[in-house]
């Protein structure tokens, strides 16, 4: 089954659209019980969890049986106060947290022949394919993966298989899929869609998930000004579904500079945003866009420390975004990051490798403690008094003093890439 939806106004979909959208998918199905997977909060501009709302009354009014099983992949769970948020009246009980070292079953592998030939000879170890156990679970009878496509630094394009093994996923996928992506390079991928990282995905649902009654709904959205926009809703089974949306997401999403950018101003909104690991969303999407000497400016006022768990916030402090070379040299070199891949490819994600110049505005974390991670710090409160977000307005801003800035509000709805630089390449 295919359904393709595309808004014919840019203020998107309208809810009513989308309700008819979500019950026209669910025609001549009577499920028992299902379970839904929508992205965690972090991926709240998603809309997806509006759409997961939509489904689980649709569905319980049918008589079915729901649970919500947030894609948290190595994030928190989330918690209730998130979850009214975001999904609304769905009753905080049916909240399944994912345990990404304990809740899975492996169900195979992919070879490492396989994955030597897509990385150019770069990675040619075997990775496990592993599952939340209630993914394999026969007495769901239906499977919802909802989520946005949008451009991801590890995969290229996001959703579809990355929602469920990295979603939903275990630790030796979800730790040698970033360390694929970031050994391969994340400016080979990012806004691509057929890439080593995907192609592994692609072959663990094939091979291991085409059994299951698992539907996907994606969407591609932005979000000016904080407001929600789907642009496009497509639900199906196949691969066109991913592709259609990828299509569009192509066209929303990515945004080009006709020459490099000298000073880029990124907002993390406090919501969303606690980490650097979420956070540094603002170097990935950014990287490919910014001069070689420029600098990046991060205004994060709800970051508080380096990672999801005390395990990665652990090892981002000891080691540091000290560069592609260095983290490489670290990771043959220890055993602690040879047992979290993840963790060794953000620290490469998060590194400019000397090109330009990262600092954090921070309030409530120390400026110590983000210089000893080899990012530059300063004083959110001092520095919004120049760079306010309240003021600026995405795009180019000129300085009262003349100075030129590149602002942008989200960075984790788009990819920003100049144009010079991605001909040359």
């Amino acid at each position: 089954m295919e359904l393709f939806y595309r808004a014919q106004e840019e203020q998107g979909l309208s809810a009513e659209e989308i309700r008819a959208a979500c019950a026209k998918s669910l025609e001549g199905k009577r499920p028992h019980r299902a379970l839904l997977l929508p992205p965690d909060y972090t991926r709240y501009h998603s809309n997806a969890g509006f759409i997961t709302n939509v489904y689980y009354h649709l569905l319980t009014d049918l008589g079915c049986d729901v649970d919500v099983m947030p894609a948290l992949g190595t994030h928190v769970p989330v918690t209730a106060e998130e979850s009214a948020d975001m999904f609304g009246d769905i009753p905080y009980a049916k909240m399944i947290p994912h345990n990404w070292r304990t809740d899975v079953v492996r169900l195979g592998e992919v070879p490492g022949d396989y994955i030597g030939e897509l990385t150019e000879g770069l990675w040619t170890e075997p990775i496990s394919v592993e599952i939340n156990r209630r993914v394999m679970d026969p007495s769901y009878d239906l499977i919802l993966s909802v989520g946005q496509v949008v451009p991801h630094e590890v995969i290229g394009m996001a959703n579809h298989s990355k929602n469920l093994f990295v979603g939903v996923g275990g630790s030796d996928m979800i730790n040698k899929s970033h360390m694929v992506g970031a050994v391969y390079g994340m400016e080979r991928m990012m806004g691509r869609d057929h890439t080593p990282v995907r192609e592994i995905l692609d072959y663990a649902l094939e091979k291991y998930l085409v059994q299951r009654p698992i539907l996907f709904v994606l969407t591609v959205t932005t979000a000016p000004q904080g407001e929600i926009h789907t642009h496009g809703l497509f639900i199906g089974d196949t691969r066109r579904v991913l592709e259609e949306a990828i299509a569009l997401s192509q066209q929303k999403n990515m945004d080009y500079v006709e020459k490099g950018i000298k000073k880029c101003v990124v907002y993390l909104n406090p919501k969303e945003f606690h980490t650097t690991w979420l956070g540094n969303k603002a170097i990935y999407r950014t990287r490919m866009a910014i001069a070689d000497g420029g600098e990046l400016l991060v205004l994060a006022p709800g970051v508080e420390r380096f990672g999801e768990d005390q395990q990665i916030d652990a090892l981002i402090r000891k080691y540091g975004y000290c560069g592609r070379l260095q983290v490489l040299k670290e990771f043959r070199e220890n055993e602690d990051l040879q047992q979290n891949m993840g963790a060794a490819a953000h620290l490469i994600h998060g590194s400019s490798d000397g090109r330009f110049r990262i600092t954090y505005a921070v309030k409530n974390i120390s400026q110590e403690e983000i210089r000893s991670v080899h990012f530059d710090a300063a004083d959110y409160d001092e520095t919004v008094r120049r760079y306010d977000p309240e003021k600026l307005h995405y795009g180019y801003n000129t300085m009262p003093d003349g100075e030129e800035i590149y602002y942008i509000p989200n960075p984790a709805l788009g990819l920003w890439i100049d144009r010079t630089r991605f001909e040359a390449e």
